[in-house]
């Protein structure tokens, strides 16, 4: 196992990411899925420069993106924004994407259980089909139930990788499993070697180590089902806008580099824009729980 985060928390040039996360012990990242953000070649050469390698990438399913859409036409554009990633992905040089299948926020279906399900897996097995060609693993994230109607758990999310292919995994999130699994441990005991990807954030979605999980627990059994991917920090600390604030200085008052879409993506977490001096902590939080465990 190795210590990875996302970088879309956070508007900032990549660069200054890279800088940070070296400095206290990361050793990939996994590229916020927007494509067109980034132009590989330069993106390649930073990280190359900084010693940090391209893991993966996560779907950021924003506004129109559903794979499970009713509407045929809505479901193809997604598919494409599938396979941009996975493109871009395949160019960095990195291993997996995971994969959100439906609109994060949406918690309304578009049809009934057997249309979406055979919606979903058309569309997930054409991503499929060009994650193969470009040589990227997809694995399958299960949500909590107030970011997403279709899948909260990590049986779920195996039954449409089953449906996909043998080749298709899983991606647990430690927040998302604390609010939706019977048993978290059992859960990533179920997905087993189908485990490509697993995120990291506390019961609180601050960073690891400032909640009530069970660190040494959640990697012991990481290890015990033979999970040598990341550990992928995804904090996404909560806005307290009442005096009873612990950190009354976290949230960025000028956010700059940050479109609009992006913006609601993250106040719709329940979070903002942070400050470069609390996001800095949380990431050195992280990495000093996690690092000694799985060292």
């Amino acid at each position: 196992m190795h210590l990875s985060t996302h970088n879309w928390m956070r508007a900032e040039p990549l660069e200054t990411t890279l800088k940070r996360i070296k400095k206290f012990g990361y050793e990939s990242i996994e590229i916020s899925g927007e494509p067109e953000q980034y132009k590989t070649k330069e993106t390649r050469a930073l990280l190359k420069e900084h010693g940090i390698r391209c893991w993966g990438a996560v779907t950021l399913m924003l506004g129109e993106r559903n794979l499970a859409a009713k509407n045929q036409g809505q479901r193809e554009r997604s598919v494409q924004y599938v396979k941009d990633v996975l493109t871009m992905i395949s160019e960095l040089d990195g291993e997996i994407i995971t994969l959100v299948p439906a609109t994060v926020g949406k918690v309304v279906p578009d049809g009934t259980e057997e249309e979406e399900w055979k919606w979903v897996v058309d569309a997930t097995r054409e991503c499929f089909t060009h994650a193969k060609k470009v040589g990227v693993k997809i694995a399958v994230e299960p949500l909590n139930r107030f970011e997403t109607y279709l899948f909260n758990r990590g049986a779920q999310a195996l039954a449409l990788a089953d449906a996909v292919s043998p080749e298709c995994g899983v991606c647990l999130d430690a927040y998302h499993i604390h609010m939706e699994e019977f048993n978290v441990y059992d859960a990533i005991r179920q997905v087993g070697k189908r485990l490509f990807d697993f995120h990291v954030a506390d019961n609180n979605r601050f960073a690891a180590g400032l909640g009530q999980i069970d660190w040494p627990r959640i990697v012991a059994t990481l290890k015990e089902v033979g999970y040598d991917g990341a550990l992928t920090n995804e904090f996404v600390a909560p806005v307290d806008r009442t005096p009873a604030a612990p950190y009354p200085d976290m949230v960025e008052r000028h956010p700059v580099d940050i479109s609009p879409e992006q913006l609601k993506f993250i106040q719709d977490h329940g979070s903002s824009v942070l400050t470069e001096k609390f996001y800095t902590d949380q990431m050195r939080i992280t990495a000093e729980t996690l690092l000694p465990l799985i060292k």
